[in-house]
C-alpha cells in the first residue's frame, strides 16, 4: 500500500516532495521522486511484497515509469505468462509494466488508444490505482481498479495536471485553492454519500473506478485524449439458485478471495465486529491461511464497553474459531481527541465512524495488513434501506425539495452535466430506486461503495500505515454474487443476505451469529460515545448551518452532518487541508462560526 503523486506538464519536484510529505502516512517505509521535462512523480511506500527490492518508481525497458498503489493478487501468474519481460524485482506492481510492454510490442499501430490499454489492464486482478508514464509514446496512463478500492484524484492547476492518492496532497501546489463544490454537497446531503466523480471540492475529481485515462501534452497543456472502460459493474441474476447444491460454490469463491488477500511478507489481522460479514472472514481464516501458506491471522475488536453487543459477539466468534483476539475498550474522551484527525484523513463529513481511528491504530501496532468485511452489503443487499426502496427514494426527493437552491432543482429535473463530475444526468431519488436490481447496480457504480465505504476504510487505515483488504470484492466472489437471484439477496420472508447466510451455515460459526441482523457500524460499536459527542457539538453545528440557509432544511434528522460540514470547512477549505490539525473539534468549529 502506498501513496502516489504526480504533476504532468510544467513539472516541479519541489511540489512532488511536498505531496509526498502530505501522504507520508500512506507509506512510511520509503519515498522517492523522479522527473523529466514533461512529468514529475512521487511515491511513498508501505512495504508488503518484496520488502527489500520493491521501491518505486519502477522502470520499464523502453522508457516507462510506474508508480502504483495497491496489490495485484495474480501477479505470479502474470509473471509466468510474460517470461520474456526483464523483471528487476519480485514486487507485484511490476506485472503492470510487463503487461504494458507486451501490449506495446504487439501493437499494429504507432500509438496506443485508451481501448488498447484497457485490454491489457483488464488482465489485472487486484485493488490498484496507478500512473504509468511512457516516454516513448509520450502518454500518461491513469487507471483505477474496477470497484474503486484504491483512490486516485486529480485536478488542473496553472497548466499542470496534478494527481494523487488523497485530495489533501494536491494542496502542495500553492496555487491550488480548495473550494466547496455546492452541487456535489447538495447531492451528498440528499443521498448521504458523494456521487460519481465528485469529491466535495470544486474541480477535484476521482478517476472513475474500472477505467483507464490517457493523457498527452497538446501545445504544452495536459489533455485527456482517451478514456475507456476496463470493467463496469452489473448484476446478472440467474433465474434460480439452490442452496443445497450451490452454497458450497459461493463459500468457495469467498475462501479463494480471503486466501488471495493473505499475500505478503508482513503480519496480518482481521477486523472483527461480530457481524456476519467480518465473522465470515474469521470463519474461513484457518483454511485460507493454509492455502496461502501463511500464519492464521489474529482478530481485533474495539467497542465502548465490554457489555456492547458487538464486543460480546466478536468475543464469541473468536473463541469458537480458536483465533487469537485483541480487544480494546474505547476511552471516554477518545472521540473528542480524534475527530479533527478523522476529518483531515477522511476528506468528508464523517462523524459516526470515529471508532475506525482507535481500531486501526491498535491494529497497526502489531500488523501491517488487515482484512475486513466491507462489500458484502452491496453485493448481497444487506442494508435496511433495500427493504423499502420507494420510501428511500421519497426521502432523497424530500431532502432535495427542502433545499432552496438551483442545484437541487438541477438534480430533480435531470439536468446534471454528464462528464468528469456526473456519470448520469438524473440523481433524483425516484430515478434509481425502481427495483432492487437497478438500485444495487446504481450503488455499485455511482459512489456508495467507492466514494463512501471504501474511502472510509482506505483513508482511516492508511492514516496509521495499515493496509486493509476487502475479500468480499475478490473477482471470484463478485462473479458468483452477481449471478444470485434477487430473492436470494433479500427474500420477502427471510433475513437479508439469504444466500450468503446459507454459505455461512457451512462454516463452524454459531447459528445466532449467522442469523445476526445488520447493525450500523459506528453507532453499534459506540452508541453512547457518539450520541454524547453529537449532543455536545450540536449547538455549534446549528450555527454552522446559518452559513448555508438555502441548504439547512436538508440537515433535518442529520445533526452529525452539520458538525461534519463545519469541520470539513475549517480543515479543508479555510486551512486548505495542507496541515494536520492540532486543535480540538470545538476550536475548529468556533473558527468557522466566528
Amino acid at each position: 500500500m502506498c501513496g502516489i503523486a504526480g504533476m504532468f506538464g510544467r513539472p516541479d519536484l519541489h511540489v512532488i516532495h511536498a505531496m509526498n510529505r502530505l501522504q507520508i502516512h500512506r507509506g512510511p517505509d520509503g519515498n522517492d521522486t523522479w522527473a523529466d521535462d514533461d512529468i514529475a512523480l512521487g511515491h511513498t511506500r508501505l512495504a508488503i511484497v518484496d520488502k527489500a527490492g520493491g521501491d518505486q518508481p519502477l522502470f520499464g525497458p523502453r522508457g516507462e515509469v510506474l508508480i502504483a498503489n495497491g496489490e495485484i493478487y495474480n501477479h505470479m501468474s502474470l509473471r509466468s505468462q510474460n517470461r520474456t519481460y526483464p523483471f528487476t524485482s519480485a514486487v507485484d506492481s511490476e506485472s503492470i509494466l510487463a503487461l504494458h510492454t507486451a501490449a506495446k510490442l504487439g501493437r499494429t499501430k504507432a500509438i496506443m488508444s485508451a481501448e488498447d490499454h484497457a485490454k491489457w489492464i483488464g488482465q489485472l486482478d487486484g485493488m490498484y490505482a496507478f500512473c504509468l508514464w511512457d516516454a516513448e509514446l509520450k502518454q500518461l496512463i491513469l487507471s483505477r481498479d474496477p470497484l474503486g478500492i484504491k483512490p486516485l484524484v486529480r485536478t488542473k492547476v496553472n497548466g499542470s495536471l496534478l494527481f494523487a492518492s488523497e485530495a489533501k496532497a494536491l494542496r502542495a501546489h500553492e496555487e491550488h485553492v480548495p473550494q466547496l463544490d455546492e452541487l456535489a454537497l447538495i447531492a451528498r446531503l440528499a443521498w448521504e454519500y458523494p456521487l460519481d466523480g465528485t469529491t466535495l471540492l470544486k474541480d477535484v475529481h476521482h478517476v472513475r473506478p474500472g477505467t483507464v485515462e490517457v493523457w498527452e501534452l497538446r501545445n504544452g497543456e495536459p489533455t485527456q485524449v482517451g478514456k475507456a472502460n476496463v470493467e463496469r459493474q452489473g448484476l446478472r441474476p440467474a433465474s434460480t439458485w439452490d442452496p443445497a447444491t450451490q452454497s458450497e460454490a459461493l463459500l468457495e469463491s469467498f475462501v479463494d478471495g480471503v486466501s488471495q488477500r493473505l499475500m505478503g511478507e508482513v503480519p496480518m489481522g482481521i477486523v472483527l465486529s461480530g457481524g456476519l460479514d467480518s465473522s465470515l472472514v474469521a470463519a474461513v481464516a484457518h483454511e485460507a491461511a493454509e492455502r496461502a501458506g501463511q500464519p492464521v491471522p489474529e482478530c481485533w475488536t474495539v467497542a465502548e464497553s465490554e457489555d456492547n453487543p458487538d464486543w460480546i459477539a466478536a468475543e464469541e466468534v473468536a473463541a469458537s474459531l480458536d483465533l487469537r483476539h485483541h480487544q480494546y475498550v474505547l476511552e471516554a474522551d477518545a472521540f473528542d481527541q480524534k475527530l479533527p484527525d478523522l476529518t483531515w484523513h477522511g476528506e468528508d463529513f464523517d462523524v459516526t465512524v470515529l471508532f475506525f481511528q482507535p481500531l486501526f491504530q491498535k491494529m497497526a501496532e502489531k500488523v501491517t495488513v488487515g482484512l475486513c468485511g466491507q462489500g458484502a452489503d452491496e453485493l448481497h443487499a444487506g442494508y435496511p434501506r433495500y427493504r423499502n426502496l420507494r420510501e428511500h427514494g421519497a426521502l432523497i426527493d424530500a431532502r432535495l425539495a427542502a433545499m432552496d437552491h438551483p442545484g437541487a432543482r438541477q438534480i430533480e429535473q435531470g439536468q446534471l452535466p454528464i462528464g468528469e463530475s456526473w456519470y448520469t444526468n438524473d440523481h433524483s431519488g425516484t430515478a434509481h430506486t425502481g427495483s432492487l436490481e437497478s438500485f444495487l447496480n446504481f450503488e455499485l457504480e455511482h459512489g456508495q461503495l467507492s466514494n463512501f465505504q471504501l474511502r472510509l476504510v482506505d483513508r482511516h487505515s492508511m492514516a496509521h500505515s495499515l493496509e486493509v483488504r476487502v475479500p468480499f470484492l475478490g473477482s471470484a466472489h463478485r462473479k458468483a454474487s452477481n449471478q444470485l437471484p434477487m430473492e436470494w439477496r433479500l427474500p420477502q420472508s427471510l433475513e437479508e443476505k439469504a444466500a450468503l447466510r446459507a454459505a455461512a451455515d457451512l462454516t463452524s460459526l454459531p447459528d445466532h451469529i449467522v442469523r445476526r441482523p445488520k447493525l450500523p457500524a459506528g453507532r453499534a460499536t459506540s452508541p453512547t460515545l457518539i450520541t454524547t459527542l453529537i449532543e455536545e457539538l450540536r449547538p455549534r453545528g446549528e450555527t454552522v448551518l446559518e452559513r448555508y440557509p438555502r441548504l439547512s432544511k436538508a440537515f433535518k434528522g442529520q445533526p452529525e452532518l452539520a458538525i461534519g460540514l463545519g469541520l470539513f470547512e475549517a480543515i479543508h477549505i479555510q486551512d486548505r487541508g495542507a496541515i494536520k490539525p492540532r486543535t480540538s473539534a470545538v476550536a475548529l468549529l468556533d473558527e468557522v462560526i466566528g
